[in-house]
């Protein structure tokens, strides 16, 4: 059950997909989770013929495979709550439109249906990406929350993405939500509430990153067992908590990599995830995907972190025992 290891190329979208694609050839990785920003993929071209085809030709040119396509970005304006600024220096034009909050939430709902369409084309059977959230902004309680305003917000992610999954089930595709600070499902209980929301919904699954989990104390190996059969992408990525009695979890609208912090992302394997727990985990549940780099270390070169990353990933995953191992250790 030997999984490829791929390169997620949201990190790099300042350089030309075919500079990513061999520098990621050049060290070693398997594939690339290809972000849909940048040059690297544009989704809106699903039914051009050509344009899917020379992605496939530059990914083959380079010996590397598609693993999965990612399109976070247009996924956060799907469900947020305010769309403001941020969204634009986010978003495609297309997608931003003339900024009215409504029509960039329907314009992006309908560039993630046509992610699912790309994905299709591609033979590519997982998107990965974010949903955003209308309740994110009241995650502090305060002022008190009326218990119908929350219900209100998942009530609100069911009525977005239920149509877009519509898409995705015509299509053969599953999606894998990040469970990630600003989303509707951003812990574990706001994941377990998602997925109850999302059971009639085989084709929409989870995106395991650590990293978001380790910082709020959330035990990641325990996420993948409970969520075994929705965990359909893997994002290798590490963080360091650094709680001194003056750094908050919350970062203090601290810059990334500002020592303050009390978190930080860091390289693969030098922070407070347990790597070989979770690869364990992992062949316990049986899964079979992609693991890939998503390279957000602040205080690493990244030319020198993404082949460090790629060679600790390697090292430290190992598949699970064989059938014939299986059997002579079941009788004894």
């Amino acid at each position: 059950m030997t999984r490829p290891i791929s390169l997620f190329t949201g990190q790099w979208a300042d350089l030309p997909l075919e500079e990513v694609a061999s520098l990621a050839s050049g060290w070693g990785y398997d594939g690339l989770e290809l972000a849909c920003w940048g040059d690297h993929l544009d989704v809106s071209r699903w039914d051009d013929a050509e344009y899917v085809a020379g992605r496939q030709e530059l990914m083959a040119r380079h010996g590397l495979k598609i693993v999965a396509i990612s399109n976070h970005l247009t996924g956060q304006a799907v469900c947020d709550d305010p769309i403001d600024r941020r969204h634009q220096e986010i978003l495609s034009p297309a997608v931003w439109g003339d900024g009215d909050p409504e029509g960039v939430r329907q314009r992006a709902a309908e560039a993630i249906k046509d992610t699912a369409r790309m994905a299709a084309k591609l033979g590519v059977e997982t998107v990965v990406g974010f949903t955003g959230s209308s309740i994110w902004k009241v995650l502090a309680m305060f002022p008190p929350v009326p218990a119908d305003m929350i219900e209100d917000g998942y009530a609100d992610f069911a009525n977005r993405w239920n149509p877009i999954m519509d898409v995705f089930d015509a299509e053969g595709v599953r999606f894998a939500l990040e469970v990630h600070p600003s989303e509707i499902a951003y812990d574990y209980w706001s994941a377990k509430r998602v997925m109850e929301i999302m059971a009639d919904r085989p084709n929409f699954g989870l995106n395991w990153d650590p990293s978001h989990m380790v910082w709020q104390d959330i035990d990641p190996v325990g996420f993948l067992w409970d969520f075994a059969d929705r965990i359909y992408h893997v994002h290798a990525k590490d963080t360091k908590r650094r709680l001194n009695g003056r750094n908050g979890r919350l970062g203090s609208h601290l810059a990334w990599a500002d020592p303050r912090r009390g978190w930080d992302f860091i390289s693969t394997g030098h922070g407070d995830v347990p790597w070989e727990d979770a690869f364990r985990m992992l062949n316990a549940i049986g899964y079979s995907g992609p693991v890939s780099v998503e390279w957000e270390d602040a205080g690493m070169d990244r030319l020198v972190g993404a082949p460090e990353a790629l060679a600790f990933v390697r090292k430290s995953m190992f598949d699970a025992p064989d059938a014939a191992f299986d059997a002579a250790f079941s009788s004894k």
